[in-house]
């Protein structure tokens, strides 16, 4: 028959084949499920994304709808008080009102606002006409703040080379 070392060695090629082709085919599986389980997470990441996105628009519309209704009871309020100011009031102070009115968003053109004078902000305080502003070079400084003169010096103070010829 067979002798056992020829049984033994029989077993174990088989044995390493056996584990070879099981690691072969647990690698395909796991791709396989690890590739779904990568869909399955993308189309999580979607759907959140898409959840997001339709919130923010919804919060943006109903902000857009607030401030419409807003701007709207603005109009009512300020027709109001210039009703009750022609009524109850003194025809100057009705006439004021009116001319406050006149100038509101309302009659305003689209998109623009009431043209006001407006400035570019300052970094800096007014200064009186004649005076040194805070940013000039000797503000606050007084001659005999000043430190003592010094000497200018000269090309020869660097003689990196010794090419100078002194005595």
């Amino acid at each position: 028959m067979f002798s056992l070392t020829t049984l033994v060695f029989t077993g174990f090629f088989f044995l390493l084949c056996g584990t070879a082709l099981g690691a072969f085919l647990l690698h395909i599986f796991r791709a396989n499920v690890y590739s779904r389980e990568l869909e399955q997470r993308l189309h999580e990441a979607e759907s959140s994304l898409h959840s997001y996105q339709r919130d923010v628009t919804e919060s943006f519309a109903s902000t857009s709808e607030h401030i419409a209704s807003l701007s709207q009871q603005f109009r009512a309020m300020n027709e109001h008080l210039a009703a009750s100011a022609l009524r109850l009031a003194t025809p100057e102070i009705g006439r004021k009102i009116l001319e406050a009115s006149n100038t509101s968003l309302e009659n305003a053109p689209a998109g623009s606002l009431p043209v006001q004078h407006l400035e570019p902000p300052r970094d800096w305080a007014p200064k009186p006409v004649g005076s040194k502003g805070t940013l000039s070079e000797d503000y606050g400084l007084h001659d005999d703040d000043l430190p003592p003169a010094r000497p200018t010096e000269t090309a020869d103070d660097f003689d990196f080379d010794h090419a100078a010829k002194r005595y």
